[in-house]
Formats: C-alpha cells, sequence, structure tokens
C-alpha cells in the first residue's frame, strides 16, 4: 500500500478515536456522527482522484437540534497530472431537516481544501439537494469557481436506493457536470451499486461507475467505466 495511504489509515484511526470521545461529550442538544472508510478508488463525480489507487477516508460530523451542522472529510488523492496534493479535506457547514410530509432538505456550503498542493487549488461549491422518503433524492451544487478555475460550473443529481431487506440494498444514480465556462464542454456520469451490511455498522460497496466520452477527453485515463470495491462504517 502507497506510503500517504498508510498515513491517511493512521488519521482516520485518530478521526475515529477523537470523534468517538467527542461523541460521548456531547449534551442533548447535539449529535456528533461519522464513519471511515477503505476503498479500492477514489471516484468523485465519474473521475479518479488517486489515479485508481487506494484511498482511506474518515468523515465528521456535528448536527445541533437546530438542524444547522459542520462537517469535516478527509481523504488521500494523487491527481493526474500531478499537481503535489496528497490530501483533501472537505469542510462543510449547512443546514438539514424536514420540510414537508416525507420531504427533507439539505443546504449548505462546501470548501475544497488539498493542503501543501503546489498551486492554489482550494475552491468552494453551494450545495442543495431535497429528499423524499429517505429513498430518492435530486440535488445540485454550483460554484463560480469550479476547480480553482474561476470559471462556473454546476452538478446536477438524480438518485435512488432500494432496501432489499435489512442487509441488502441498492443504490443508483445519474447526473451532469455543466462545464461550459472552462472547458466548453459537459458531461455525464452514472454509477450503480450494491451494499452489504455484514456485521453493522460494517458495510461492503461495490460499485460501477460510467462517465460520458466527454469525460474521458477532459479527464484523460481518470474518467470512463470503472469498478469500485470498499468496506465502510459509521458511528
Amino acid at each position: 500500500m502507497p506510503f500517504n495511504t498508510i498515513l491517511s489509515a493512521k488519521t482516520a484511526i485518530i478521526f475515529l478515536i477523537g470523534g468517538s470521545m467527542i461523541a460521548a461529550a456531547v449534551d442533548a442538544y447535539a449529535q456528533v456522527t461519522g464513519g471511515a472508510t477503505i476503498t479500492s478508488d477514489y471516484v468523485w463525480r465519474g473521475s479518479s482522484q488517486t489515479r485508481e489507487e487506494p484511498a482511506v477516508q474518515a468523515a465528521f460530523k456535528y448536527t445541533h437540534a437546530s438542524g444547522l451542522y459542520g462537517s469535516l472529510w478527509g481523504s488521500n488523492v494523487t491527481f493526474q497530472p500531478d499537481a503535489g496534493a496528497r490530501s483533501e479535506f472537505d469542510i462543510a457547514v449547512g443546514w438539514s431537516g424536514d420540510v414537508a410530509s416525507d420531504w427533507a432538505l439539505d443546504v449548505y456550503w462546501l470548501r475544497y481544501q488539498y493542503p501543501a498542493a503546489d498551486a492554489d487549488l482550494n475552491w468552494n461549491e453551494f450545495n442543495a439537494s431535497a429528499t423524499w422518503r429517505d429513498n430518492y433524492w435530486i440535488s445540485a451544487g454550483h460554484s463560480s469557481d469550479t476547480m480553482a478555475s474561476d470559471t462556473t460550473g454546476t452538478y446536477l443529481v438524480l438518485g435512488a436506493r432500494y432496501p432489499f431487506n435489512d442487509t441488502w440494498r441498492a443504490e443508483v444514480s445519474v447526473s451532469r457536470y455543466l462545464l461550459e465556462d472552462i472547458y466548453s464542454d459537459s458531461y455525464t456520469h452514472g454509477s450503480a451499486g450494491v451494499v452489504y451490511t455484514f456485521n453493522a455498522p460494517f458495510e461492503a460497496r461495490v460499485t460501477y461507475h460510467d462517465t460520458g466520452s466527454s469525460a474521458e477527453r477532459l479527464f484523460t485515463r481518470m474518467a470512463g467505466s470503472r469498478v469500485e470495491l470498499a468496506i465502510q462504517t459509521s458511528f
């Protein structure tokens, strides 16, 4: 396993221990949740962020009773072409909650942060997601500085999950990334996966990703069809 992946694994363990200690200390007005994932490939919007190598990821979320929350998610990365970035941290601040019968809304600001990168790769994005009956969702992410390019981009997603029972579920999504300002092009990304809960809260996931030919032109060798295998857990 690459050295940076081993470091990220240690970081994930530290995050989990620290998150558990924090969760034990919070009062009834707030909740701390989180999780960790080991995956064969970090696939972001249809494109590999680790040159098809493994990734170790961890996440924490602090939610107030009002619905306001803050979260932190981290992963190792290796871009193509190499920009010197070895880690990514996504920082989010937002609000989520029920807005009508069977409907929930999640609105948040997201910061992509790449410490120690050779160039300024950091950028911001605003996101909104509406979920119906916990199993169907539509979401949009918009940025005026997409991928730190000073240009606009919008990512649209339609997704669904289907629980067969308490152990198995299927998840599918189709998305469109509008990148006319930066690349004079856009592309479609689709995914379909199966999740198996083998020892709750531990899960195994197999996800098939595919993108349109536009993504393969824009992100040479990093987009296209691929299968992602992952073990994940939550607390």
